[in-house]
């Protein structure tokens, strides 16, 4: 590939924190450079880059297939496929790495005296701006660069070519995707020796097993999303726990949380069919509120969470499982349930208002409070709560954490 540039989809979230998240194969996108009308270079006895890259491809994922680990191809023919094609199909896959695969050349065409292998990754201590990356792709520096290491110390300790080192690089597929990125040049295509080595299907075959061996190595990121993030800490915490888990390797912390997917959560944590009701409400039937089917996928868990009053309905016969729940109505339930378990007393009313939004007599005033006080539950800011704000799903980590220490 001749080197003449300068130097957050929206998922399925339903089970993303309430069921255990199955771990899957790895899955990696392997990305053949160029294609179809774009040839790359071209080097010695017109061996052309294209058709290098894509044999090497598929033999890449022959390999990492054998090894369980799923794979998808940004190409698998001798087609054209746009730069900003391949970032967008890789996007859509889910994956945990995105690996490009090129034969390199120096500027002059064939005959050239370079020699080797480097491998390419997006790095955000050298930005150009002229040529911008993704937001994820600068959090993830650490591990697109941790899979650059281990690509290219893997190929050169198995095949023998020269070692050219890692490179910060901003070519667009490693610096515009979402996932752990690296580009691998293999070897350089206008070098005699190394030309040699990339015509051979024996020598192809080499540097495809070498590719998958240095992959194989990496473990996947748990929840990418999330580098960066407030909440990381508490959400690994919690993922290890077994309390939270992931949809996709995913965990979307600024979504919101549905009142039905927060007491399935709360379910996990506090084990609805140990708890006896509360006194001193009396409920209606789970049946009785015509929003609430049995279809439901989180039906058992509600009807519990009524039967135990824990779980109100708004007065109107529903009880909107679906509905985003509040900061405040996390406080309530979270609360509640202390109580269910034994392991608080009712909850008061403050003698002093630690936010500035929670006026005496708010309806939900001393389970905010409450929680205030032992640590479990913070504001928004530290003096604001934002009682009527959806709970996200990364303060709900954060919620978890606190209470669990």
């Amino acid at each position: 590939m001749k080197r003449n540039w300068k130097k957050w989809l929206l998922l399925s979230a339903v089970f993303l924190l309430v069921f255990p998240y199955q771990a899957l194969a790895m899955k990696v996108v392997i990305d053949p450079g160029h294609g179809g009308r774009d040839s790359g270079a071209v080097g010695v006895s017109g061996l052309k880059e294209k058709d290098v890259t894509l044999d090497i491809g598929l033999k890449v994922r022959q390999a990492l297939r054998a090894k369980g680990i799923e794979v998808a191809m940004t190409r698998e023919t001798d087609t054209y496929v746009s730069l900003q094609d391949r970032v967008s199909f890789t996007n859509r896959q889910l994956a945990d790495l995105f690996v490009s695969i090129h034969a390199n050349s120096t500027v002059g065409g064939a005959n050239g005296n370079a020699k080797g292998t480097e491998v390419l990754y997006y790095d955000a201590a050298f930005p150009q701006p002229d040529y911008p990356a993704s937001p994820e792709m600068e959090a993830l520096t650490e591990y697109s660069k941790q899979l650059a290491q281990s690509l290219q110390s893997t190929f050169v300790t198995e095949i023998g070519t020269k070692d050219r080192k890692i490179k910060p690089d901003a070519a667009y597929v490693i610096r515009k995707g979402t996932i752990p990125s690296a580009l691998v040049e293999t070897a350089f295509i206008d070098n005699v020796d190394d030309a040699k080595l990339l015509a051979s299907p024996t020598g192809r075959t080499q540097m495809a097993n070498a590719i998958a061996d240095g992959i194989a190595k990496l473990a996947p990121v748990t929840f990418p999303d999330t580098l960066g993030h407030w909440s990381r800490d508490a959400v690994l915490r919690m993922y290890k726990k077994g309390w939270i888990s992931g949809y996709n390797n995913m965990f979307r912390p600024d979504d919101s949380i549905t009142r039905a997917e927060f007491v399935a959560l709360m379910n996990k944590v506090f084990d609805f069919s140990k708890l006896s009701p509360l006194p001193g409400k009396n409920n209606p039937s789970p049946d009785s509120f015509t929003d609430l089917s049995r279809n439901h996928w989180a039906y058992n868990q509600l009807a519990q969470a009524i039967r135990l009053n824990i779980l109100s309905g708004y007065g109107n016969g529903k009880i909107e499982p679906d509905k985003p729940i509040s900061r405040a109505e996390v406080a309530t339930v979270f609360q509640l349930l202390r109580e269910a378990s034994g392991k608080s007393g009712p909850a008061t009313p403050g003698t002093s208002q630690p936010f500035t939004d929670v006026s005496s007599g708010y309806w939900a005033e001393k389970y905010i409070n409450t929680l205030k006080k032992t640590g479990i539950i913070n504001g928004v800011t530290s003096t604001t709560f934002a009682p009527e704000k959806d709970m996200l799903r990364g303060e709900s980590a954060a919620l978890l954490d606190n209470y669990s220490n």
